[in-house]
């Protein structure tokens, strides 16, 4: 008897095209709307699935949920439980109110969320490979201020993000102790713009600065968990997980030139001298060192209860030598998910995993002695589709409802609606043909 070698080709191929279209719409898009993206490298994204957002982001100490096997890329040594092979996408819609001094904007985004390939190796362990969004930049804001009698306006942009693509893997040893680890890539793009106009003098020219950065470097991640039973029919399950401190290349040009705007028909013209050009500025930037620990208590197929906490030192942040002047930031996690009855054939709705969770975020901004905090509150669900013998498909659904900033000390306050979608097919590849 042979493997079906010709289906698992089909199956591999068809995985590198979908990578491939994931990587050049990440790449494409600009999937925020934030004036607080512009600190640091953005805004920097969970590593996380709906299954777990649903949780308040619980994942250190998360195995497995719902019946199905998960790619819990926050903590490698979880990929040691992927017994069937993996595939999960997603995409994310997030709907933001910021509000200021009175006055509030509505915007709304809609992206690829990411991108996930779980194999197992035997029994004990697995690899994985796939894509996620690693941080988002886009903002655009005016200041008015005075010189002299002269009324000026400063305007402030940016836009890009950058992905984190990863190889790892993840082996058990003996029935409690498991060990992972990720080998990842992140790259992308940011640009961002300064300017300043004079809408009320109409020869003045306005100036701008403009800087283009390619980033790319490596990063390694690494993690472990260990298993018990206090009593029958429940698993404690705690976790560690931690991302080394990484460098990663910025390449790119800074552009300063002089154009016109009109400021009543609100157009601008194209650059009509350049005042400085580097069309080679290049830097190294310092990633921190994030640790992380959880805890989970369960029943398998039935129940998870757990939390998380995390800290990342981002005030060691640095590009180019210069310290970025970020705060260290923590995260605390809590949640859970309830299956009623994942044996139930005459009621679906017992089916079904629900899922509510809470996070807090204590961020790396702080402005004007005002620390940037964020709350949300999260719930979710596992919907199951109709399977057959060797594969079982399942849509995830979760929502975020939250906060950031304050209104205080001249700050926007962001109040956001986030919508997380994932599509997880549970499929086994290596089955031998009854027949040749």
């Amino acid at each position: 008897m042979k493997l079906s070698i010709i289906n698992m080709s089909k199956k591999i191929t068809y995985l590198i095209l979908v990578l491939v279209a994931v990587v050049g719409s990440l790449k494409a898009q600009n999937t925020t709307n934030s004036p607080y993206s512009q600190f640091g490298l953005g805004d920097i994204k969970p590593m996380l699935v709906p299954q777990q957002i649903g949780m308040g982001g619980i994942a250190v100490g998360l195995r497995k949920t719902g019946g199905y096997s998960m790619i819990n890329v926050a903590n490698p040594a979880a990929y040691s439980t992927i017994s069937l092979t993996t595939m999960d996408m997603g995409a994310s819609l997030d709907m933001r109110t910021l509000s200021k001094s009175g006055t509030s904007e509505k915007l709304t985004n809609g992206t690829l969320g990411h991108f996930l390939v779980g194999v197992p190796v035997n029994k004990r362990s697995a690899l994985t490979f796939g894509l996620m969004p690693f941080s988002d930049l886009g903002y655009q804001y005016r200041m008015h201020t005075l010189v002299d009698t002269f009324k000026v306006d400063h305007l402030y942009s940016g836009e890009g993000g950058l992905s984190k693509a990863h190889v790892g893997y993840g082996y058990q040893f003996g029935k409690k102790l498991s060990l992972g680890f990720n080998l990842a890539y992140i790259f992308g793009n940011l640009k961002v713009r300064q300017s300043a106009e004079f809408p009320e003098d109409p020869y003045a020219l306005a100036t701008r600065t403009q800087s283009d950065k390619s980033l790319g470097g490596l990063n390694f991640q690494y993690g472990v968990q260990y298993t018990f039973n206090p009593a029958a029919k429940s698993i404690v399950t705690l976790g560690y997980s931690g991302a080394a401190s990484s460098r990663i290349k910025s390449s790119g040009s800074i552009t300063n030139y002089r154009y016109r705007y009109d400021a009543v028909a609100q157009v601008e013209s194209e650059p009509l001298d350049t005042l400085y050009y580097n069309p080679a500025a290049e830097s190294k930037i310092n990633l921190p060192i994030k640790q992380a620990l959880g805890i989970s208590i369960s029943r398998p197929d039935h129940w998870t209860v757990g939390a998380d906490f995390s800290f990342t030192k981002w005030s060691g942040l640095t590009d180019g030598g210069t310290n970025a002047g970020l705060k260290d930031a923590y995260s605390v996690s809590i949640g859970g998910q309830f299956t009623p009855d994942i044996t139930a054939v005459s009621n679906y709705f017992k089916l079904i995993d629900y899922s509510i969770g809470f996070r807090y975020d204590k961020t790396y901004i702080n402005i004007n002695n005002t620390p940037i905090n964020q709350y949300a509150l999260s719930f979710g669900m596992g919907l199951p589709l109709p399977a057959n013998r060797s594969t079982f498909y399942k849509i995830n659904l979760a929502g975020e409802l939250g906060k950031r900033g304050s209104l205080s000390n001249g700050l926007v306050k962001e109040n956001y609606l986030t919508i997380h979608l994932g599509f997880v097919i549970n499929d086994r590849w290596f089955i031998k043909t009854k027949y040749d």
